[in-house]
C-alpha cells in the first residue's frame, strides 16, 4: 500500500495518506487567545484535509490538547460552531504542556479520504 506525504520537512510531514486514511500532524494556530488559535488551527486542518482529498465531514478522530483546561469552554464554542454542519467525530481533550508557552491549543486529526 502506498504512503503519500504532504508538506514534508526535515522533522515531520504535515499530513500522511495511507490507503483511505489521512493522518495530520498536531496543528497549532496563531493569535493571543484560545479562540483565535482554535479558529486558525481549524482553518489549517481544513486546508490540509483538502490537500489530502478529505474534509471535516470525514474526520474520524480528533485529539485536542489545551495548555490550560480553563480554556475548555472557549475552545468548545469554536469547535462546536465548526462542526455544526457535519457529523461529529470521536474526540478526546486533555491538558498538556505544549511546545511553546505561546501555544494554547493543539489539534491532531485522523480522517477518511472523501
Amino acid at each position: 500500500m502506498t504512503i503519500t506525504r504532504i508538506e514534508t520537512g526535515p522533522r515531520m510531514s504535515e499530513a500522511i495518506i495511507h490507503g483511505d486514511t489521512v493522518y495530520l500532524a498536531g496543528q497549532v494556530g496563531e493569535g493571543d487567545s484560545v479562540i483565535a488559535q482554535t479558529r486558525s488551527t481549524l482553518a489549517e486542518i481544513e486546508r490540509l484535509l483538502g490537500l489530502a482529498g478529505s474534509s471535516k465531514a470525514h474526520i474520524l478522530r480528533a485529539t485536542i490538547w489545551l495548555a490550560d483546561m480553563a480554556d475548555f469552554a472557549d475552545m468548545n464554542a469554536v469547535w462546536d460552531a465548526w462542526i455544526a454542519d457535519v457529523p461529529a467525530p470521536t474526540r478526546a481533550t486533555g491538558e498538556a504542556k505544549l511546545a511553546t508557552p505561546d501555544y494554547k491549543v493543539e489539534i491532531i486529526i485522523t480522517a477518511a479520504r472523501a
